[in-house]
Formats: structure tokens, C-alpha cells, sequence
């Protein structure tokens, strides 16, 4: 009975959207869009999990391998140390980015001389193309004529060079990510405080409630949901470096998207083991865009 019940409300449901003439109308104008993403968004993605399931190189397709190419790139020490390297960036970065970027949001939201002036000066890093900055900072930490290598040898905080150092240039990459995109941060979460109403605050004021109170109890949770959208972009685009790695380290930090273009398109043995990776790249983000959106934002809904 329950089967049948659904489907009959499932019918109904279809009769509903499409007895319309102008709900028709809609989906017949949606449908030419809606084909043209699935064939340039869906369709590589479904080649590329194809081709991460059989063997061969980039111009010929080989057998049916299933998930030993899988198997393979696991056990590739430079996958593995492109993983780690990853995920240490990813979290290193974003958080440091989310509280450098709520401090400023935080201090240009505020009415003073020169606000406007203040914000269109915290958005020069992020207008600067990456491959750029990373050559900037490349060569700012040079052992011989870089200044903030002769800063940190200067005050004995390193005592080899940083260029050379694997630990040293991701610590490097991290600050220099922070750097570039912590205005990117700052920007949405700005939009996100000036929804919050001034009444709210005024409200709190006249209760009694110091700064640290009104900032706990009002300005966390009316901006969580835009802390949420602020942390998922950034993670995620955090999540795929490449340029940064590429460029500034001179190939010698692993990432699992420099991973991929080394052996997708440099070694071409290691086609199979590429596509691999590309298609666990995919998976991976959009397991942490669910668990933002699902698990995350359920949370800020509940609470709200």
C-alpha cells in the first residue's frame, strides 16, 4: 500500500510540473542550458573516471583494469607525499586566512576617514595573478638577495636555506597563500556583517553587553552561514593548488594536482595513475563540499 501511495503521489507530482503550460514552457527553456552543462561539466568527468578503470597512455585506451590503478597510485610514494602536503596547506592556509580575514573584516566595517580608501588597499593581493605573487616571494626569499631570507637568518630563525628546505617552502607557501587570498576572505565576510542589523547591536549595548559579548553572541552567530560559504570556497580552492607549487618552489613540494599534470601530461607511463588521482581529486572535494553543506549548515540552521 505504501508503494503504491508513492506512486501515485509521484504521478501527481509529474502531472503537476508538466500539465502546466507555463511550468512546460519553463523546462523547455531550461532544457537547452541544461544539456550544454551536462555535456561540458558531467561528461569529462565521466571520461576521466572511465579511463582511470583501464590502462594505456593518453592516445591509446587499454584493457579493463578496474581499481588497480587506484591500488598504484596509493602506493606512489610521490602521491603520497602530494596528499600530506595538500591537506597540510589546506588547513594551515584556510585558518589562517578565516582569522586574519574576520580581524580585518571586522576593522573596516567600522566607520572611519579613509574606509574607502583602506578597502581598495586590502584588495591589491588578490588582484595580483598567482603564478605572479609566486614569483615575487620567490625571489624575496632567495638565500643571497632575498630580503626575507636575510630577516630570518639575521634573527636566527632558519639556519639553512629556504628555498632548498622542503619544510621551509611549504611554511613559505602557506604565508604566501595567506597573503594573496586573505582579502578574498575578508571580502565575504564583510558582506556577511553589514546584514547584520545595527538595531541588534544597539539593543545589546543598551543591556549591558561588552564587546567580547556582543561579538560571541551576536556577530559568530548571525554570520555563521556566511562563514560557512567563506570556508567552503577557500577550502576547496585551497584544496586544488597547483600554480603556487609550480611556480614558486620550482617542483620540489609535491601537491596532488601538480601529481596529476606530472603524470598526465609529463610522464606519459603514468597516464592511468593520473586519471586516478584527478577523478579522487573530484571525489574527495565533493565529499567536503557535502560535509560543509550537509552536516556544517544543517548545524547553522538548527541553531538559528
Amino acid at each position: 500500500m505504501a508503494t503504491v501511495a508513492k506512486k501515485r503521489r509521484g504521478r501527481g507530482w509529474l502531472k503537476e510540473e508538466f500539465g502546466s503550460p507555463d511550468r512546460r514552457a519553463a523546462y523547455y527553456m531550461v532544457l537547452p542550458v541544461f544539456l550544454i552543462v551536462l555535456a561540458v561539466a558531467f561528461y569529462p568527468v565521466v571520461d576521466s573516471i572511465w579511463l582511470s578503470l583501464h590502462g594505456g597512455t593518453a592516445t591509446i585506451t587499454g584493457p579493463f583494469v578496474g581499481f588497480e590503478n587506484y591500488a598504484t597510485m596509493f602506493q606512489n610514494s610521490n602521491f603520497q607525499q602530494g596528499l600530506v602536503d595538500t591537506i597540510i596547506f589546506t588547513v594551515a592556509s584556510v585558518t589562517i586566512e578565516f582569522v586574519i580575514g574576520l580581524g580585518v573584516a571586522l576593522a573596516i566595517n567600522r566607520s572611519f576617514k579613509g574606509r574607502g580608501l583602506v578597502r581598495a588597499a586590502v584588495l591589491v593581493p588578490w588582484a595580483f595573478p598567482t603564478a605572479i605573487s609566486a614569483v615575487m616571494w620567490r625571489l624575496m626569499f632567495q638565500d643571497q638577495i632575498g630580503v626575507i631570507s636575510y630577516v630570518a637568518h639575521a634573527l636566527g630563525l632558519i639556519s639553512s636555506p629556504i628555498l632548498s628546505n622542503t619544510h621551509l617552502l611549504l611554511i613559505a607557501c602557506i604565508l604566501v597563500d595567506a597573503w594573496k587570498t586573505t582579502p578574498f576572505m575578508a571580502l565575504l565576510l564583510l558582506a556577511g556583517l553589514q546584514t547584520i542589523p545595527e538595531d541588534v547591536y544597539e539593543a545589546a549595548r543598551v543591556d549591558g553587553a561588552n564587546a567580547m559579548q556582543r561579538f560571541l553572541r551576536i556577530t559568530l552567530p548571525l554570520l555563521k552561514p556566511t562563514i560557512l560559504v567563506a570556508v567552503l570556497f577557500r577550502t576547496l580552492d585551497a584544496y586544488r593548488v597547483y600554480d603556487l607549487f609550480w611556480v614558486m618552489t620550482g617542483q620540489q613540494l609535491e601537491s596532488l594536482s601538480t601529481f596529476v599534470y606530472e603524470s598526465v601530461r609529463i610522464s606519459q607511463l603514468q597516464f592511468p595513475e593520473g586519471n586516478a588521482a584527478a577523478v579522487f581529486i573530484f571525489v574527495t572535494a565533493f565529499l567536503l563540499a557535502l560535509f560543509f553543506i550537509k552536516v556544517l549548515g544543517m548545524q547553522t540552521s538548527t541553531e538559528e
